[in-house]
């Protein structure tokens, strides 16, 4: 089984920045695109920041500036960095590894990371 390991979330004043970093167990790291999502109390989970197996990159509009996905693949690691936090960032943040073969894929899942930004 894909085992995803959360880290990074917290308290933090609006303007201020956090680093999300999600460490997989999976082999073939690199095969997998890769994505960071969010979900607010009654709100359904949104797409954040992904990046495909072929490097492209795309966000939320809502955040395109502020936040920036990255990936080590020697570190089997995928982080979210946030910059210019705003109230309406907060909401607890998964990371997800979805591998694309196979009749419909499979998406492996972090166990989330709370992330409060409030003065």
């Amino acid at each position: 089984q894909v085992q995803l390991v959360e880290s990074g979330g917290g308290l933090v004043q609006p303007g201020g920045s956090l680093r999300l970093s999600c460490t997989a167990s999976a082999d073939f790291f690199s095969a997998y695109n890769m994505g960071w999502y969010r979900q607010a109390p009654g709100k359904q989970r949104e797409l954040v920041a992904a990046v495909t197996r072929g490097g492209s990159t795309n966000y939320a509009d809502s955040v395109k500036g502020r936040f920036t996905i990255s990936r080590d693949v020697a570190k089997k690691s995928m982080y979210l960095q946030m910059d210019n936090l705003k109230p309406e960032d907060t909401a607890v943040y998964y990371c997800n590894l979805e591998w694309p073969f196979g009749n419909h894929g499979r998406d492996y899942w972090g166990q989330g990371t709370q992330v409060t930004v409030s003065s």
